[in-house]
């Protein structure tokens, strides 16, 4: 599956920003989806992942993960944004080997597919 991120942006502390991941298939055609972010000088850490039976799973309550009307898509809505959400934000999807069935959505080796990222800056 091939994901493509969108909607990145430089927002103000406190606001809201909403990604998309546009994906080359069905999003029910995985298993589950989820979205990663890399802050500057960090390793990749989870923040949320849906998956099509067993519901939405969140690192941070700020940010709600739903799937797109189009259902090739899923998309990220962060509200009350912060400095440290500055980061590369990844899609991913567990696509082949059903890796999220034991409910380890929150590792980056439950995903096969990436996005190639989107940059959200947050200022002060």
């Amino acid at each position: 599956v091939q994901l493509v991120e969108s909607g990145g942006g430089l927002v103000r502390a406190g606001g809201s920003l909403t990604l998309s991941c546009a994906a080359s298939e069905q999003t029910y055609s995985t298993y589950a989806m989820g979205w990663f972010r890399r802050p500057p000088g960090k390793a990749r850490e989870f923040v949320s992942a849906i998956s099509w039976s067993r519901g939405t799973f969140y690192g941070d309550s700020r940010f709600t993960i739903s799937r797109g009307h189009d259902k090739n898509s899923i998309n990220l809505e962060m509200n009350n944004l912060k400095p440290e959400d500055t980061a590369v934000y990844y899609c991913a999807a567990d696509s082949r080997y059903w890796s999220t069935r034991n409910g380890e959505y929150s590792s980056t080796e439950s995903y096969d597919d990436w996005g190639q990222g989107t940059q959200v800056i947050v200022s002060s």
